[in-house]
């Protein structure tokens, strides 16, 4: 009898965190946690090492649902030993609208975790978690480079003890650096193409042919090249000083101001650049004010007009540079 009524009450127990369960994450009811947590209830993330209070845990639910409005998840099993319990569930929806500030890719995740509880006179009065909303990022390719950041000071004050250069001492080093231009070109989600002009390029492999690039979040061009499954990067000739400042303009359509065709992907590709490829992107790593993204270059093509050189702050004509023994 003792060890019946032992199951009817892990049965009870189980039945109440999968109704609060699907009140909060399928409906959006998250008051429902109110009934089965304690008031000194706490979630600590096995990813972030953080952790949250309830309301804390019913804001971050309310925001994934919010950009994730078609959100199903099931709980696969619970197992519970004394006052130990271990849920094991899976996830399903669509990104179409923000969550902190990454715009919406419009793709489909399938995610799942598990929640580690430990229970108190049958409410449950902590959680350690293998999964949060970076861990959905994640699995939807959008990796984070902030978090080894979140925690430190990154004010411009010189800072000897720490290591920390001063704002100044950076752009000095930044000037020494001389660099090529490129203007990165998308469409938007109506079919319209958009781009901006870049500076921070680079040729990551040859084998495969990856290729990376990095964009500010405030740019107006920024969510639909987020979004973009392909994205153009056209390295800026000598001859193309105009058409450079139109795309480092805040103008509502650049493309009606430069000459422009498209490639095979579809991607719009500037005239008179020096060499011009479509990539597949494959990686969007989040990095504070920037996201990187990085490409598998698909198509590529190249004229023979030499390209523009960027250094502190100016630009320069390439042609005629000496080489170096």
């Amino acid at each position: 009898m003792q060890q019946q009524a032992s199951f009817s009450i892990q049965d009870h127990t189980k039945r109440v965190i999968v109704d609060a369960w699907s009140a909060a994450w399928d409906q959006g009811r998250v008051d429902a946690f109110d009934e089965i947590v304690t008031e000194d209830y706490e979630r600590r993330s096995t990813n972030s090492g953080q952790s949250t209070s309830i309301e804390g845990v019913k804001s971050e639910i309310l925001d994934i649902r919010s950009a994730f409005p078609d959100l199903e998840t099931v709980v696969d099993r619970i197992l519970i030993e004394g006052d130990e319990a271990a849920v094991y569930w899976h996830s399903t929806g669509t990104f179409t609208e923000p969550l902190n500030g990454v715009p919406p890719t419009g793709s489909t995740v399938s995610t799942h975790g598990s929640n580690f509880i430990t229970l108190r006179e049958g409410r449950v009065a902590s959680e350690e978690v293998t999964w949060d909303a970076r861990a959905l990022l994640a699995d939807l390719g959008l990796k984070s480079l902030s978090s080894a950041f979140e925690t430190h000071d990154v004010s411009p004050v010189v800072d000897n003890l720490s290591g920390n250069p001063s704002r100044e001492a950076l752009k000095a080093f930044n000037r020494q650096f001389i660099t090529g231009v490129t203007v990165v070109t998308t469409k938007d989600e109506e079919g319209r193409p958009r781009g901006l002009a870049v500076n921070s390029f680079n040729s990551v492999s040859l084998d495969p042919p990856l290729v990376l690039v990095c964009v500010q979040k405030t740019s107006s061009t920024y969510p639909a090249m987020f979004r973009a499954k392909h994205i153009g990067i056209n390295i800026v000739s000598r001859d193309q000083r105009e058409t450079l400042g139109v795309f480092a303009s805040k103008a509502q359509d650049k493309f009606d101001q430069v000459s422009w065709h498209e490639g095979e992907f579809g991607t719009p590709l500037i005239d008179g650049s020096s060499a011009s490829i479509e990539v597949e992107v494959k990686e969007r790593f989040q990095a504070l004010t920037h996201t990187v993204f990085i490409g598998r270059v698909r198509s590529a093509e190249a004229g023979e007009d030499s390209p523009m050189i960027y250094q502190a702050g100016k630009f320069y004509d390439s042609l005629g540079l000496e080489p170096l023994d």
